[in-house]
C-alpha cells in the first residue's frame, strides 16, 4: 500500500482559471457546452483562433462582434458544418469530434441561419412537423393506407405544431405557404422549426434581422419564454445591441476571429477593446 499512498501524496490539484461565468442558477449543474481552444484555418487564414466558451444549461448568452469577426464560423464549427482545425467541443459532456451534422442535431443542438432556410413551398405547419421525424413515427403500411396509427400520429403532430405556433401567435398562418410570409414571420417560423427538434441548446443567428422595434421587443420576451418553458440554453449572434444587452446574461465578443472580451452586459459596454472594435481607435 505504501507506494500507492506515496503516489497519491505527490498528486496535487491546482485551480484552473475560469474563462467564463454562468448564471447562479446553473452554478451546480454541468455546462451544456464547452469550447476549449477551438479554431479553424482556411488555407493560411485563421478564421477562428483559440475560442473558449462555457455555457450553462439554461443560460442565454450572446456572441457579438463586427462584421467578419468569425461569429457564424463559430456556429458552423459547433454544428459540424466545418471541422475544427484544432480544439475541443464538449456538448452535454460528450466530445463531438466524431459527430456529423445530423449527429449534432440528434444530440440536441439546433440552429437557425443568417440567411433564412425554410421549405418555402411547404405550409407553415409542415415546416414544423417535418422536424419531428424522430418523434412522430408510424409503420410503412399505416402510412400507405392511412390507418388508425397514421391518423393518431398525424393528429399528434398537428397538435404539437399548433402548440409551437402559439408561442409566436402564428396559429392563423398554419396552412399558409411558408415562402409567402413576411420576412419577420419567416424568422420566427425558423426559430419554431429549430425548437420542434427538442434541443438542449438553441443557436440563433441574427434572429432579429429585418424586424421592427416592436417585433424585436416581442422576440426578446419570447426567447426568455422559450428558455423558461423548455429549460434550454440559448446562444445568439445579433447586431441589435438593445436586444443583446437586455436579453443576454453573458456576452462573448469576437474580433478578427479572436475573443477580445467576455462578461456581463455591463462589463462589455465599458470594455475599451470592445469600444475600439466597434468604433475604431481614437486619434491622439
Amino acid at each position: 500500500m505504501a507506494p500507492l499512498e506515496n503516489s497519491r501524496a505527490t498528486a496535487k490539484l491546482v485551480p484552473q482559471q475560469r474563462t467564463w461565468y454562468v448564471p447562479e442558477r446553473d452554478a451546480d449543474k454541468p455546462p451544456i457546452l464547452e469550447c476549449i481552444g477551438l479554431g479553424v484555418n482556411f488555407g493560411g487564414l485563421s478564421a477562428v483562433k483559440d475560442f473558449d466558451l462555457t455555457l450553462g444549461p439554461t443560460e442565454i448568452a450572446g456572441l457579438i462582434g463586427p462584421n467578419g469577426a468569425g461569429k457564424t464560423t463559430v456556429f458552423n464549427l459547433l454544428t459540424k458544418v466545418y471541422e475544427p482545425t484544432h480544439g475541443t467541443i464538449l456538448f452535454d459532456g460528450k466530445d463531438t469530434h466524431n459527430m456529423t451534422t445530423a449527429g449534432i442535431s440528434h444530440a440536441g443542438m439546433a440552429r437557425t441561419f443568417q440567411n433564412i432556410r425554410l421549405f418555402a413551398n411547404m405550409t407553415v405547419e409542415q415546416n414544423i412537423t417535418v422536424a419531428m421525424d424522430r418523434e412522430i413515427k408510424y409503420s410503412l403500411l399505416s402510412g400507405i393506407v392511412h390507418g388508425p396509427g397514421w391518423k393518431r400520429k398525424e393528429k399528434e403532430a398537428h397538435d404539437k405544431a399548433m402548440d409551437f405556433l402559439s408561442i409566436f401567435n402564428m396559429e392563423q398562418y398554419a396552412g399558409a405557404r411558408a415562402g409567402s410570409l413576411p420576412y419577420g414571420a419567416q424568422r420566427r417560423l425558423e426559430i419554431l422549426r429549430a425548437l420542434s427538434t427538442k434541443p438542449k441548446l438553441l443557436l440563433l443567428d441574427e434572429p432579429a434581422a429585418g424586424m421592427n422595434p416592436s417585433e424585436t421587443a416581442e422576440l426578446t420576451e419570447n426567447i426568455r419564454l422559450i428558455r423558461d418553458r423548455f429549460e434550454i440554453a440559448v446562444l445568439l449572434i445579433e447586431h441589435d445591441m438593445n436586444l443583446v444587452m437586455n436579453l443576454c446574461e453573458g456576452i462573448c465578443v469576437l474580433n478578427f476571429g479572436e475573443v477580445i472580451a467576455k462578461g456581463s452586459p455591463e462589463d462589455i459596454q465599458q470594455d475599451p477593446a470592445v469600444i475600439e472594435a466597434y468604433l475604431g481607435r481614437k486619434e491622439a
